[in-house]
């Protein structure tokens, strides 16, 4: 731990604590009681802290020290929070998170003053959302997003109390996706196997690729000689600066890697390192793949499942060919209360680890088939364990009636 660097008095000093943590303190007024209201700052580097202290000093030479820390509403503060969190999140996170904010947080208690919150100020934008029909999953997405702008308000010097920090989160709820049976996958693959868009689905049902990874797999990263497809970039609708602005520029954290198509369409970059991985074909993807490179809407960015005018598909595009799939094939989704619903198309891919699982796949090679966090997956491992890969990929092909 280092010892607090001097400092003119007056101005804060700095230090690291036994944590590692940068730390700044400063003198901000008087508290009710009459005693010092010393102002902690927290940061990862001394470079950071040291901003964040000036920043304070600003704010108490142009607000004054007293009150101006401990007055600020949730409202004024989620207005600071949101420009910052565009530097840092990924777009569709930051969307995520805005609404939110706006939606949900501000209008049940953006009024009430940070250092005034209480537990039950927490559970209002729950019940809030609750009382407006809202899935359970987003309401503990809200509390997230809520949970972070406090405790970025305490590391901005807010006083934010510790108990109202902690309140607990509206719950945990099963997820609403599920896998289909080998009975309802079959059902689907008799419908999409007669599209001519066929390898996209069975890319989902079998290889188990994200929606948006199929939506952004491009020719170039197709090896039917070797029989592998890379899996780097993901296709998404960047949100530009200003709303419908193309004008305006997109609105991307630092560091964000992207490449642009066209309108809003980039290719990004996966959430995590595990994402980014090559995994086999089956042999039927790999014949059906030569064929459909024939006869694809050309398109300009070499996408492999475009739309028929060559641009790219939207993820709701997509997903209204595969509602339109599902109702040919007449299989639908029974929840525990006995109502049905439409398979969701993320639901191809549970589907996808399910016949794995069938297969007695082990979970180390279905996490690297999947591309899921969990899994060192880099490149030379993947490599070394393509055979594995390889074999419990066609044995999900000849389950469902796609050896050969």
């Amino acid at each position: 731990m280092q010892r607090p660097k001097q400092r003119s008095k007056g101005t804060g000093s700095i230090y690291q604590n036994s944590r590692g943590q940068w730390v700044a303190a400063i003198e901000a007024g008087w508290t009710a009681r009459g005693t010092r209201r010393r102002l902690t700052l927290k940061a990862r580097t001394e470079a950071e802290v040291r901003a964040r202290l000036a920043e304070a000093q600003r704010r108490i030479a142009a607000e004054g020290p007293a009150t101006s820390f401990s007055s600020v509403t949730v409202k004024r503060w989620a207005d600071q929070w949101l420009p910052q969190r565009q530097h840092i999140v990924r777009p569709g996170t930051f969307v995520s998170d805005r609404s939110a904010v706006r939606r949900w947080i501000v209008p049940a208690i953006g009024h009430l003053r940070l250092d005034s919150l209480t537990p039950a100020d927490i559970r209002k934008v729950a019940a809030f959302q609750e009382d407006a029909g809202l899935a359970l999953a987003t309401m503990q997405r809200t509390h997230a997003v809520l949970s972070k702008i406090l405790a970025d308000a305490v590391a901005e010097g807010y006083q934010v109390s510790q108990r109202t920090r902690e309140t607990s989160s509206p719950g945990a709820g099963r997820s609403p996706r599920q896998a289909l049976s080998l009975d309802e996958a079959m059902k689907i693959l008799a419908v999409a196997t007669a599209r001519p868009d066929a390898s996209r689905w069975v890319a989902a049902l079998v290889e188990g690729l994200r929606p948006a990874e199929a939506l952004g797999l491009t020719w170039d990263m197709i090896d039917l000689d070797a029989g592998t497809m890379t899996l780097a970039w993901q296709l998404k609708a960047l949100p530009y600066v200003e709303f419908r602005n193309p004008d305006s520029g997109f609105r991307v954290p630092r560091g964000f890697e992207s490449r642009h198509l066209e309108g809003a369409y980039h290719l990004v970059r996966p959430k995590t390192r595990a994402g980014s991985r090559v995994i086999p074909l089956v042999p039927w993807l790999v014949d059906e793949l030569r064929s459909w490179a024939g006869r694809a809407p050309s398109s300009s960015s070499g996408l492999v499942w475009p739309r028929d005018d060559g641009t790219p598909r939207s993820a709701e595009f997509d997903r209204r060919e595969w509602y339109e799939i599902a109702e040919q094939a007449k299989v639908t989704v029974t929840l525990p209360d006995g109502r049905t619903r439409r398979p969701l198309l993320y639901e191809a891919r549970h589907t996808a680890a399910t016949l794995l699982l069938a297969n007695g796949i082990d979970e180390t090679t279905i996490k690297a088939v999947l591309g899921h966090s969990s899994v060192l997956s880099t490149q030379s491992y993947l490599h070394a364990d393509r055979t594995r890969t390889r074999a419990a990929l066609a044995a999900s092909a000849e389950i469902v009636g796609l050896g050969g």
